[in-house]
């Protein structure tokens, strides 16, 4: 009888432990799964970051290239006659000019 008693209790114990370690590794996979899903949204979040910044990085290209076509206009001799016929009112000698009135 005492044998039996033994062998139940060890039984229990054993069913019992095995409760314990199925319901911790039920936890750490609840854990995962959470973290997974989390960090799936922080990839969406930065990947549409990314994206933005894409698009600002070729809009600041293309203004850069505008500012340099700009800079390398300005250097020429028609930019300083168009500037000096508009602003300063100059023109070259001989030249007729008509003005609305």
């Amino acid at each position: 009888m005492a044998k039996r008693k033994v062998a139940y209790r060890k039984r229990v114990q054993n069913r019992f432990s095995m409760f314990l370690v199925s319901l911790v590794v039920l936890l750490i996979i609840i854990v995962v799964a959470v973290k997974g899903v989390e960090l799936h949204q922080k990839l969406d979040t930065l990947d549409a970051k990314a994206a933005q910044l894409n698009t600002q990085l070729e809009a600041e290209q293309k203004r850069a290239e505008e500012i340099e076509d700009f800079r390398t206009y300005t250097q020429t001799k028609r930019y300083a006659e168009e500037v000096a016929k508009d602003k300063l009112g100059l023109v070259y000698e001989g030249e007729i000019v008509f003005t609305e009135e």
